[in-house]
């Protein structure tokens, strides 16, 4: 499938900031059976500088400089992307035994995915994740299976309230109150797979979403996504990630572009810097994710309530 995702940030500010610094991840990636085509930014005002490099999770990032003042900032991704369904993940070992492979010893073969095993700023490790996720690690339980039923769980069980958290909520407050939005169901079951010895990454990305019947698509209109991805270590070398999204309690596919994988919010947030002025601002998201062949979107309404 080609992918067609335009996303737009805007920041008003008052009183005009004086000097900035941003670090972005908004390139797709080209991993698995993903492939980005085309990739374009556009930064206003003109950055002093700007240039692209790798973090250590293999996601490419960018960064730019301001050095005149400005009251409003806008950045515009605008990326082509193709997609495939990712191949069956096949039979996976004991939720136990996977553990076992992961665990410390001398001697042991090093796997990088043992990275994603430790807490994380918004994700630590804890019991009450543990006490949540244990009704779907029975004893000897293949691992995929048992994380599938979590993610059905969490979606089953929490409550998508835009309003109920924020970017900073910590997993272990979005676990108690049972809402949040996708990021909080993420670090939610991040925080289960972790605990239990498993290690499990966080993915941002966009999510090609249908428009009712009859109605045309918006631009703008979609958000950026986040789920979950679990490793499932092999009998004989190296292991395979499972990609599983507990805010649609479904495994990902080709109708899903990721953008970077982390171990949580924090690693692979869209923008983030250090501003000097601009002590009050608003900021403004809009995301539009469309088949290339398909037709053209419409304008979103930023008024239109239904379409934030």
């Amino acid at each position: 499938m080609l992918l067609h995702v335009v996303h737009e940030t805007t920041y008003a500010y008052a009183p005009a900031v004086k000097t900035a610094q941003h670090l972005m991840h908004l390139r797709p990636s080209s991993r698995g059976g993903q492939r980005v085509l085309r990739h374009g930014l556009r930064i206003s005002p003109e950055p002093a500088r700007c240039s692209e490099s790798v973090d250590v999770f293999g996601n490419t990032r960018c960064f730019f400089g301001l050095q005149s003042a400005h009251e409003r900032l806008q950045v515009i991704a605008d990326s082509v992307v193709a997609t495939s369904a990712a191949a069956p993940p096949g039979d996976s070992l004991p939720w136990e035994d996977a553990r076992e492979r992961l665990r410390y010893h001398r001697g042991a073969r090093y796997d990088p995915a043992a990275e994603f095993l430790f807490a994380s700023p918004y994700v630590p490790r804890h019991q009450d994740f543990i006490d949540y996720a244990r009704a779907s690690f029975a004893p000897r339980r293949p691992l995929l299976d048992a994380a599938r039923e979590l993610m059905a769980r969490i979606h089953a069980d929490f409550s998508y309230v835009a309003q109920a958290t924020d970017a900073s909520t910590p997993a272990l407050d979005a676990l108690a109150l049972r809402q949040g939005v996708c990021q909080d169901f993420a670090h939610v079951m991040l925080g289960c797979l972790r605990s239990l010895g498993l290690p499990a990454r966080y993915v941002s990305g966009y999510l090609l979403t249908e428009p009712p019947p009859g109605q045309a698509r918006l631009v703008g209109s979609d958000a950026s996504h986040a789920w979950v991805s679990v490793y499932l270590p092999a009998e004989r070398g190296p292991g395979r990630w499972a990609d599983l999204d507990p805010t649609n309690d479904r495994a990902s596919g080709e109708d899903y572009v990721t953008l970077a994988v982390g171990r949580d919010y924090s690693d692979v947030s869209p923008i983030r810097g250090v501003i000097h002025g601009g002590a009050n601002h608003t900021l403004h998201v809009a995301v539009t994710v469309a088949p290339l062949d398909g037709p053209p979107p419409t304008i979103a309404d930023p008024n239109d309530k239904e379409h934030p």
